[in-house]
């Protein structure tokens, strides 16, 4: 079956349209209108939602980060569309770390990130999930989150960091407070400090401080009003002993401006003479709700409404506003703060919708028009559309008979999660809309329990899970993590759930603070703080503006069914060959395929399984006149690097908030620190500038080093320069240095390859596996380069020194070159499948000698219920005393979303 013909069928079984008990009379030329294009939109553009479920919030470096994918599409049922889903994991300063690719069937896909030493380092990582079609709409529809990775095994040092900033009109100063610990958590007392301070890449300050007697050391910084600090890095150097100096990082990105405060009127804009519900939501510099009181003014100074914030910031109150009058909120901030806000200005005339959520079973909806709107425009016909994901699901119209007009629209009309309604003019405009949240009314449940409520250490467990509708067992693909709380605690607020994200954070816009506070243990509280959530937060999947006037987002990628790889077969003189036959193999394995060429030269390769990193063979000597063909390949789609989403409640002191975690990891691993130690290392000189005589006044102190290994996963160093190389900026084929292209200064970096000046397209000839460096120097301190060549900065290439061999001869180097009708490549193929290690103390548990010190206890992505009953699960508990933790979570075959946290106790 077609794609699209699949699509349509799809979308027209889902939309059903309900006339109204206020508006049965047949469908306008409007209505039909808006339908048409709601389903065009639906049809041609339909979206993809991908989850990501973790074994654990953080980690340790050399652990692994285990997950399960979920592609979901319309009502969260498996997506048909594609079969392959990226996970990008990028570091704090946008740079990609690694990126993997899973298989997806029938919407789901297990992978694993091994986090190996020296490529993950401590700090705060942020992991992309998407499909080659999300890639259409934007980073926006991606899954992302943060996760922060400590380092136990060669932590010499640890730190606890904070920093205040105050500005004036002539300067900036900002105090910071480092305190320093050892390995054994013991204070380094009088131990001299030196640092240094770091501002778009350059050092903008140092000095030499010494810790007192509880480990701290105080820094205070001191900037002009014009060289204001907005993004630096403080970087300290302590000598823990003779010759071991060990050096710590820390992010100073001092907030700017003040508490801010917006108002968001419910159907969208204030109305005069109605009593209108006012949405307000008021963040701190940092970009976190703060909470509040607040008084509502006039012009004439009375006090119309007092009010106050129910939860981070966001609350809402009523307002009658008169157009003739403003408005102003005078606000006292939750530490003391006060500051006063405008209100958004009356409209003289409108109509607006209204909905009260108090209701489980409808939605209680009111349409109010105010004196001259009324007037205006009695008995003219508007419309309303109720949507979900961008499909209808209701739609109605009705005659401005009145000023109010009230309605219920059964809840079970709609799918569970955001809820549009929208209120349509007669001639077909938006002219107000609500959104609402539609809570699960399927009644699935889906429970965890053992056969123990307590165990000893080493003793196995039985788990049972159970997936049902009332007392009928439901059919569902789910995933099951099982930690040590005591080593693994969490904010379950703060978590980032199946159901926080394809039913809530998936459709709004911007950053949701503590996400799944709405779904952990709902009460009548969480319910109307996520109503208040509905009025504050902008709406992301589409805009009915856009779609009246036909716009839609460009395609240019399809969904991608399958790995495949294609090309066109030419002979020397250029022309396709058709009916030319291939043959593909990967080196190393029996995996081959064949295929035949089209009549236009096309072939291609589908339905591949072929292991990340494996080169890859196209020969073509087996058709006819072989040896006088070439084999040219399709590029092949990829998303573009992107940078990281730095969030508000980032990890700013790991060492502190992961420190129960990094504990035992430091026991788990200690097997590693000892390889370490006693590993006998032969160092080799290795390239770099100062090889070069005409780069050998670069200083290396101001510039930054940028390793080979960074780009394994590049198919284009160009490109991955674009984003890796910190300090410089690109834009139209050149590098700039970034605080100087801020500046309005256009001079371009000068490139160099193995000292040999080359420009940007030079960057398109090197492989990125031969790369042993990347120097970059925002500074040119001689000025020797930028003179000579009339740019400002310098991006070094240093490829790898090649290997020494022996002298070989003429036939010998003719079978080394490669043949044109053979072609070796190494495509983006599918990563590596492990197996969770999971333990089996099959004697009594006394008889282990040795300490188990998992954190993640049990971890099983492939949890299948079926229609005959529930089903048990087996494993062995660790030797970690105290409380663990069960959490499955998954979609059943009707695409109903759970979540379940199940506890007992080890001791």
């Amino acid at each position: 079956m077609r794609f699209s013909n699949f699509i349509i069928a799809f979308i027209l079984l889902s939309i059903t349209i309900q006339i109204s008990a206020f508006g049965q009379q047949p469908d306008s030329v409007i209505l039909n209108n808006i339908l048409d294009k709601s389903k065009k939109l639906a049809e041609e553009h339909p979206i993809e939602k991908v989850y990501l479920h973790f074994d654990k919030p953080y980690y340790s470096v050399a652990d692994t980060i285990w997950f399960k994918a979920y592609l979901t599409m319309e009502q969260n049922l498996p997506s048909l569309l594609s079969k392959i889903v990226y996970v990008d994991v990028l570091n704090s300063k946008d740079s990609l770390v690694q990126s993997i690719k899973i298989p997806v069937v029938k919407g789901m896909a297990t992978g694993n990130i091994p986090l190996n030493q020296g490529t993950y380092l401590q700090g705060n990582y942020y992991i992309k999930a998407y499909t080659l079609w999300m890639i259409n709409f934007g980073e926006a529809y991606y899954f992302s989150k943060t996760i922060p990775i400590g380092e136990a095994i060669d932590k010499q040092l640890t730190t606890h960091f904070s920093f205040k900033t105050s500005q004036t009109d002539k300067n900036q100063t900002i105090d910071a407070v480092v305190q320093f610990r050892n390995r054994d958590n013991m204070v380094q007392t009088n131990k001299t400090v030196n640092w240094r301070m770091l501002s778009n890449y350059d050092v903008v300050t140092r000095g030499k401080g010494t810790t007192d007697q509880n480990g701290f050391l105080r820094i205070k910084i001191d900037s002009k009003k014009s060289e204001a600090i907005t993004n630096g890095e403080l970087i300290t150097e302590l000598a823990i002993a003779e010759n071991d100096v060990v050096s710590s990082s820390f992010k100073i990105k001092p907030p700017q401006g003040t508490h801010d405060m917006q108002f968001f009127p419910e159907g969208g804009e204030i109305i005069s003479g109605v009593a209108s519900r006012i949405g307000f939501k008021a963040v701190n510099p940092s970009g976190l709700g703060i909470d509040l009181k607040g008084t509502i003014v006039d012009n004439s100074g009375a006090v119309l409404n007092t009010f106050e914030s129910s939860h981070l910031g966001m609350g809402s109150f009523y307002l009658t506003a008169d157009e003739a009058k403003s408005y102003k909120a005078n606000i006292i901030f939750k530490d003391g703060s006060t500051k006063s806000f405008d209100l958004p200005k009356a409209l003289p005339s409108g109509v607006t919708l209204q909905i009260s959520n108090t209701d489980p079973t409808a939605i209680n909806l009111k349409m109010i028009a105010n004196d001259l709107y009324f007037s205006a425009n009695k008995n003219k016909t508007l419309f309303i559309i109720g949507s979900n994901g961008g499909v209808i699901y209701y739609a109605a119209k009705t005659k401005l008979s009145t000023q109010l007009t009230t309605t219920k629209i059964p809840r079970d009309k709609f799918p569970t999660g955001i809820t549009q309604i929208t209120l349509f003019s007669e001639t077909g405009d938006p002219i107000s809309e609500r959104l609402t949240f539609n809570p699960s009314a399927n009644n699935v449940s889906v429970t965890l329990k053992t056969d123990l409520p307590t165990y000893k250490p080493k003793q196995k467990a039985k788990l049972t899970v159970t997936a049902k509708t009332a007392t009928t067992p439901v059919e569902g693909d789910y995933s099951i993590s099982v930690t040590d709380a005591q080593k693994v605690p969490v904010d379950e607020d703060n978590e980032i759930t199946i159901l926080s994200s394809l039913l809530l954070t998936s459709e709004l816009k911007g950053y949701i603070e503590k996400p799944n506070y709405y779904f952990n243990k709902p009460s009548e509280k969480k319910t109307a703080d996520l109503d208040v959530l509905m009025l504050t937060q902008g709406f992301r999947r589409f805009n009915y503006k856009d779609i009246m006037a036909g716009k839609f987002p460009v395609i240019s990628i399809l969904p991608e069914q399958d790995m495949s790889l294609s090309g066109t077969l030419r002979d020397r003189t250029g022309m396709p060959v058709r009916k030319g036959a291939l043959r593909l193999t990967v080196t190393g394995s029996r995996y081959a395929a064949e295929t035949l060429t089209s009549p236009s030269g096309k072939f291609v390769f589908p339905n591949l399984t072929i292991p990340d990193s494996s080169e890859v063979v196209i020969n073509a000597k087996y058709s006819a006149n072989g040896s006088n063909l070439m084999i040219v390949m399709d590029p092949q789609n990829a998303a573009p690097l992107t940078k990281g989403v730095s969030t508000p409640d980032e990890i700013v002191n790991i060492d502190s908030a992961l420190a129960p975690y990094l504990n035992n990891s430091k026991k788990q691993y200690n097997f590693l620190r000892t390889l370490k130690e006693v590993k006998i290392e032969t160092k080799v000189k290795r390239p770099s500038h100062a090889d070069h005589s005409s780069l050998a006044g670069l200083s290396s102190i101001s510039g930054t080093l940028i390793e080979g290994e960074r780009f394994k996963g590049c198919n284009s160093m160009a490109l991955c320069l674009q984003t890796m190389a910190m300090g410089l900026t690109y834009f139209e084929n050149n590098f700039y240095v970034s605080r100087d292209y801020q500046a309005g200064s256009r001079v371009p970096v000068q490139i160099f390859l193995n000292g040999t000046p080359i420009d940007y397209f030079g960057l398109t000839s090197v492989q990125p596996t031969e790369v042993e460096s990347v120097e970059v120097f925002p500074k040119d301190e001689l000025g020797t380069v930028n003179r000579m060549y009339n740019t400002n900065g310098v991006l070094v290439i240093n490829t790898k020194k090649p290997v020494k061999g022996t002298k070989i001869s003429l036939e010998e180097l003719k079978k080394m070159m490669p043949e044109a009708n053979i072609l070796k490549i190494r495509p983006k193929g599918f990563s590596k499948q492990r197996e969770f290690y999971l333990p089996k103390y099959v004697n009594p548990a006394n008889t282990y000698n040795f300490n188990d010190l998992r954190t993640t206890i049990y971890w099983n992505p492939n949890v299948a219920t079926t229609a005959t009953g529930p089903l048990t699960l087996e494993y062995y508990n660790a030797d970690g005393n105290g409380a663990y933790r069960a959490v499955i979570e998954g979609i059943d075959k009707n695409g109903n979303v759970s979540r379940y946290v199940y506890r007992y106790t080890v001791k």
